[in-house]
């Protein structure tokens, strides 16, 4: 089983999209797959979930529960502002440390608008899970200007889905 986490809360997000995406590719290669997706995120969360409201937040817990016990994670890592969403950052705070996602493993899929494709958004990403003790896999694909390079649920561009099925196919043997 992969778990996929949409790094972003934002409604209808491209993000989701390329979960999905990815999920139906994983899937293909008959590997289980299930989206984790920061949409469902109570909006609440950070006064009844975290810190000394720990376990309180009955919706955070399942979706901290899926990431947890999830041996391989995939993160797609949208660029906000230079990074990634505070959101992400937030969610990842309310995990369980440190036991939250020490020895997991971790891909990252970065996706921005404009030309670097999420590069800072993953750099800062990998610093804190290697921090929390996570093995990032090394093959980050860096989808740049994705409005482009995405139509009808599917990424378009032949060098991205080359990207993107080495990724998995790696993956799936990391």
């Amino acid at each position: 089983m992969i778990t996929i986490v949409v790094g972003t809360n934002r409604i209808n997000s491209v993000s989701r999209q390329v979960a999905d995406y990815y999920q139906s590719i994983i899937q293909e290669k008959g590997i289980t797959a299930e989206i984790v997706d920061l949409v469902d995120l109570p909006h609440d969360f950070t006064g009844t979930a975290l810190y000394e409201n720990n376990g309180n937040n009955a919706i955070f817990n399942t979706m901290r529960d899926k990431v947890q016990s999830a041996k391989k994670l995939i993160f797609i890592v949208p660029e906000y502002n230079g990074s990634f969403p505070g959101i992400l950052k937030t969610f990842i705070d309310g995990l369980k440390y440190p036991q939250g996602v020490r020895d997991k493993k971790a891909a990252l899929v970065g996706i921005s608008s404009g030309v670097q494709g999420g590069v800072f958004a993953m750099s800062h990403l990998t610093d804190i899970f290697n921090y929390l003790g996570m093995h990032v896999f090394a093959l980050k694909p860096k989808l740049a200007g994705i409005e482009r390079n995405f139509s009808n649920g599917k990424v378009i561009n032949q060098l991205y889905n080359e990207l993107i099925n080495t990724q998995i196919d790696k993956f799936i043997e990391f």
